[in-house]
């Protein structure tokens, strides 16, 4: 099972906030990502089991909600937005030339394992447009070359500051790390924060609109 007898421990930290069980649902999902790098079928039989639910409750949340994966992603996940001001500013060129870099269709992880890239709506930031978002934190106002600038350093396994670092912004190291983030645990362990991904296999890569093969 995906959560260990010690993560088993702090979901139970969890699922005592709320005064029923099946409330923390959203949070002890966001741990399984943590710890699984995705919403295995593993995952949703464990949930299911912690919170009194039904498996198939438990995957009707983990399937409206886009920021819960279905597939592995990597540790970067790199989310390119889609909506008006940022398409004409040049969105649309950026994702596809990513898409090209990564060789993997928008939605979909390179063959390293190191980088996720997809196409999401509004990111709230139309004044820096075209936006990119890195583990949540945005780069905005980028060219084409910027951004692939930007995903060359990535694949380094660097991690560039975000736009609004001097007001404190911090990119996390890893998806799993900003996924135990919110799942409302605070500082995620090290064993998330410099944890490398595994390569991913065809078989395994996030598809777009994360749904399984």
């Amino acid at each position: 099972m995906p959560l260990t007898d010690e993560t088993l421990a702090r979901a139970e930290e969890l699922i005592a906030r709320y005064p029923e069980r099946r409330s923390a649902l959203l949070p002890i999902l966001f741990l399984l990502q943590a710890e699984d790098g995705y919403v295995s079928p593993a995952g949703v039989s464990q949930a299911a089991g912690l919170l009194g639910l039904t498996k198939a409750e438990v995957g009707a949340v983990a399937t409206f909600y886009t920021m819960f994966r279905r597939r592995p992603v990597g540790r970067y996940v790199v989310s390119v937005c889609r909506t008006l001001s940022c398409q004409l500013r040049g969105s649309r060129e950026i994702a596809d030339a990513l898409a090209e870099r990564l060789g993997t269709p928008l939605g979909g992880t390179d063959e390293s394992g190191m980088v996720t890239v997809e196409e999401v709506e509004c990111l709230a930031a139309c004044d820096g447009a075209p936006v990119m978002q890195v583990n949540t934190e945005n780069y905005e106002r980028l060219t084409t070359g910027q951004a692939l600038g930007l995903v060359e350093a990535l694949l380094r396994d660097e991690v560039p500051p975000p736009t609004f670092s001097a007001e404190g912004s911090v990119t996390e190291p890893s998806a799993a790390a900003l996924h135990w983030r919110l799942a409302g645990l605070g500082e995620p362990p090290e064993r998330l924060r410099g944890r490398r991904p595994e390569k991913a296999g065809p078989d395994q890569r996030e598809q777009p609109g994360g749904e399984a093969q």
